[in-house]
């Protein structure tokens, strides 16, 4: 039996049928604002082994949680729309960064973002897996967009 991250044994979620994942495509987030601190750039850019940029601008790394975050969600919320059995069995396919102009810190962002693409596979082995792909656009304090995030996780179904 699996266990989570803290060692406990996890229960397996029945798998959900294909009509209620589909149902999740154009699913909006609450969206919201997000400003990156000075400390928080420093933190990120020094975890890349970075220097830090100068005039104020984010490292790119930041737009791994500040999109999820500011668009008013969490990792956990985005595992359980669609209906992860469990912390363990995402895979990621890919995160897409789209920047148009660079993030600066101590800025307030509005960032809006949901569910853009569903889809129920089949791998090799015939394991099924539903592939579903969140779009995340932050605006600047002007309305032009700064950049754009879309991340591909696949929910794994019975296959841990």
């Amino acid at each position: 039996m699996p266990v989570s991250n803290q060692g406990q044994p996890m229960s397996l979620k029945p798998v959900p049928s294909e009509s209620e994942i589909m149902a999740i495509a154009g699913h909006r987030f609450p969206g919201g604002q997000y400003t990156i601190a000075h400390w928080e750039n420093f933190l990120l850019t020094q975890c890349t082994g970075s220097e830090i940029l100068p005039n104020g601008i984010v490292h790119p790394v930041a737009l791994f949680h500040v999109p999820i975050l500011g668009s008013g969600t969490s990792i956990a919320e985005m595992f359980e729309l669609g209906q992860a059995e469990s912390d363990l069995s995402i895979m990621i396919e890919s995160y897409d960064w789209e920047m148009f102009s660079p993030l600066k810190e101590e800025i307030s962002y509005r960032i809006s973002g949901g569910v853009i693409g569903v889809k129920r596979r089949h791998n090799d082995q015939g394991q099924t897996y539903d592939r579903i792909q969140f779009c995340f656009e932050i605006h600047a304090p002007d309305k032009t967009l700064a950049a754009r995030t879309t991340i591909t996780w696949h929910y794994t179904r019975n296959m841990l």
